[in-house]
């Protein structure tokens, strides 16, 4: 189902890895440039920065694109964007897919997947991404996050263990696994609700925010896709493989 949607790209400076890095230059602009070129092209009929520091606002104003200042204190990237949806005055079905400012490289059909997924059915208020994991060491990579899902796409359980868990090793070679992809798209209505919950204790030990929507009884819906984009830009040897990417593609 084609849709409207909007792509809100939160981008703080305050990175503890890699300070300022929206605005670290990448093949002659800065980042956050090419993540709204990358929301551009995946045809969102609105996008917003939404950040807490003037230096993003600024550059951003400057290349065309709106901003939002936003609260310094948001927990979550997730209470951020309820903030910019309510700053923006959108209606409650309207369609909004979190975009990081650190993703120069996600595929702009993802982007537009993720929304499309979203607006194909009435079950859920947020949907993600997922893709098969073929690399067996990734399986029992904790820092890769991994879904199971039911029969019609719905997550059942996220985690940083190994699920499905095979308790016959000969069956692993049989079972497909799937890492999470964080990008998601959600109604303003399920923000709102989402906002209103407290945490709970599953997010607390998995250390994943998304569990708080299973905990408290939501579906989120997943699109699987090929495969899993390139990795984003928290340290400056990530900003060099990332620029290496982009000035090879334009060549």
């Amino acid at each position: 189902m084609s849709q409207p949607f909007k792509v809100v790209i939160p981008a703080r400076y305050a990175s503890t890895r890699l300070h300022g890095k929206p605005l670290l230059n990448i093949a002659g602009k800065p980042m956050i440039a090419h993540v709204c070129e990358r929301a551009s092209a995946a045809g969102a009929e609105e996008i917003v920065v939404a950040t807490d520091d003037m230096r993003i606002f600024d550059t951003v104003m400057k290349l065309g694109i709106k901003a939002v200042m936003t609260h310094p204190d948001h927990q979550s990237g997730t209470e951020r964007i309820a903030e910019v949806a309510g700053i923006c005055g959108w209606s409650a079905n309207d369609i909004i897919v979190n975009l990081q400012g650190d993703e120069p490289l996600i595929p702009p059909d993802y982007i537009r997947e993720v929304a499309f997924a979203l607006a194909g059915q009435s079950q859920a208020g947020i949907a993600t991404l997922a893709a098969k994991i073929l690399d067996s060491e990734e399986i029992f990579n904790a820092n890769a996050v991994k879904v199971v899902l039911d029969k019609n796409n719905y997550a059942l359980y996220f985690s940083r263990a190994t699920i499905p868990h095979c308790r016959d090793a000969i069956n692993r070679v049989s079972t497909t696994y799937l890492r999470h992809i964080g990008m998601y798209a959600y109604t303003v209505a399920f923000l709102n609700r989402y906002c209103s919950w407290q945490a709970s204790p599953l997010e607390t030990i998995e250390s994943l925010e998304q569990l708080r929507i299973l905990w408290h009884g939501d579906k989120v819906l997943v699109k699987v896709v090929d495969k899993t984009p390139e990795a984003g830009v928290d340290t400056h040897e990530d900003l060099l493989r990332v620029e290496r990417v982009l000035l090879a593609a334009n060549r």
